[in-house]
């Protein structure tokens, strides 16, 4: 089976992993790529979110042949080619998006896949799109995020945020953007 993950031409044989498998379970059983993470297990959760061929797709419902001679990106791949955060994970860090962190992944990549195709998403937009569950309640800062992210990715691959956001303390809550 072929495929491109994360940018490198992967030839993955047929003895290593049967096609009809979740996705999830080739990344991380067979290919030893644990940043997607298992959640539900039935697609409902997103923590299992990878991008194929720049689109959101569920890893835990996908099967392995469905990758096959296409783009797969998980998180370990996100990141731009010299080493740099992609502008997604910057905005995250900025931001202070991540809690418990075990979503993360998921929400990155279905984040990254949205500003593909809409670059300045509104609310609504980002609210429709990312559909991932998470229990930290950090909705507020992951829209910023986005929106920074995208204003980002709309100024170029080497524009710096505009402003970072004050920080928060430990334990208070984040204000209202």
């Amino acid at each position: 089976m072929k495929l491109v993950l994360n940018g490198q031409p992967l030839d993955l044989p047929p003895e290593r992993a049967d096609p009809a498998m979740p996705l999830l379970w080739a990344l991380r059983d067979v290919l030893n790529l644990t940043g997607t993470k298992f959640g539900c297990g039935i697609g409902a959760c997103g923590a299992c979110t990878v991008r194929l061929d720049g689109e959101a797709r569920r890893a835990c419902v996908t099967p392995l042949s469905a990758a096959e001679g296409r783009r797969l990106q998980t998180i370990e791949g996100l990141a731009n080619a010299d080493g740099s955060l992609h502008a997604v994970q910057a905005a995250w860090l900025d931001h202070q998006v991540p809690q418990c962190g075990y979503c993360q992944s998921g929400l990155l990549m279905a984040a990254a896949a949205l500003l593909e195709r809409k670059p300045r998403p509104s609310d609504a937009e980002i609210d429709a799109a990312i559909t991932n569950l998470c229990r930290c309640g950090t909705t507020p800062r992951l829209r910023a995020a986005i929106r920074a992210a995208g204003e980002r990715l709309a100024r170029g691959p080497s524009a710096k945020p505009e402003a970072q956001p004050a920080a928060v303390p430990r334990g208070s809550a984040p204000a209202r953007p």
